[in-house]
């Protein structure tokens, strides 16, 4: 089975018509395209919402798993961590003498330097970027451009890339623990040197590292002395050994000293609003691809958006 066009008309008038017909459907589709920005608009501003500072902030708990090696309260702020309380049971981190837990507490010091999340500036960032995008494509700029708007819709789709890679953790801002240590008199009484404090976002979720640390010349001779000998005796007499952990081997440069981790907890605290911002991060996300690809298909662009 076939079509045809009737009444029956020669090529050239033929081709006329069809680009006639794509124009008018790419002018429609550039008009549709612009109420489709103000509701991306709107759920971008919905995400730099729930990522703005308020007024009390998001209390998260942390807590071990099966252990009471790590317990505490944070509370973060839009993109800082204001107030904080951690209790410690680590065989590495005997307490203070009369206490059952080493405890760190975030200073309420003004003088005290500020705990940011790299990550979580990094997407406040993306996000108000896209909300420039959609301006620029909106009022400062030629939106009966086909061209135009698809390059502003391509900017828009990369900014909205760059907040979901911050969010799940994949992201060049947030560098290793070892190369972005935490300013000791962030904590009141300051953070020992031989901690390291590492905070980051994972899967929506805000992530604490604890390391203790020894400088590498003690690990080397730890079989003669010192903590391993403890350990050993301790394990002999049915103690508790320190438990295992992916760095057990590894040599790292931190602040200027190549250090070994003696014992390594994490622990994941589940943020309700990083979480509401990650799904409708993944929903704009998939509402600008398919605006993306619609509009590539009007202007005969074969080019494949995955």
């Amino acid at each position: 089975m076939s079509t045809a066009v009737w009444p029956p008309m020669d090529d050239a008038r033929l081709a006329d018509e069809q680009a006639a017909s794509q124009a008018r459907e790419l002018e429609w589709l550039l008009v549709q395209l612009r109420e489709t920005l103000q509701s991306l608009k709107a759920g971008l501003e919905e995400c730099a919402a729930l990522l703005a500072p308020s007024e009390n902030g998001s209390t998260l708990v942390l807590s071990s798993v099966r252990s009471e090696s790590l317990k505490g309260l944070i509370t973060r702020i839009g993109t800082r961590i204001t107030k904080g309380s951690v209790k410690l049971r680590l065989a590495s981190l005997p307490p203070p003498k009369g206490s059952l837990t080493y405890d760190l507490a975030i200073s309420s010091a003004p003088h005290a330097p500020t705990l940011v999340v790299p990550q979580l500036t990094s997407i406040r960032t993306s996000i108000n970027s896209c909300l420039d995008v959609i301006d620029v494509a909106t009022w400062g700029g030629d939106a009966t451009s086909a061209s135009f708007v698809s390059g502003q819709l391509q900017l828009l789709h990369d900014h909205i890339l760059e907040a979901q890679a911050a969010l799940r953790g994949y992201s060049d801002v947030q560098l290793p623990w070892w190369e972005n240590p935490v300013d000791d008199q962030t904590f009141d009484p300051p953070l020992p040197a031989n901690v390291s404090f590492y905070l980051f976002v994972f899967d929506a979720a805000l992530v604490l590292e604890i390391r203790t640390l020894e400088p590498q010349h003690a690990a080397d001779n730890s079989s003669l002395s010192g903590f391993s000998i403890r350990s050993s005796l301790a394990s002999a007499l049915g103690g508790t050994r320190a438990p295992a952990h992916d760095e057990a081997d590894r040599t790292f440069k931190y602040k200027g000293q190549d250090v070994r981790v003696k014992e390594k907890i994490r622990v994941e605290s589940q943020d309700p609003a990083l979480i509401s911002a990650s799904a409708k991060l993944n929903a704009l996300g998939h509402s600008v691809m398919l605006s993306r690809k619609a509009l590539n298909i009007v202007m005969g662009r074969d080019e494949q958006l995955d």
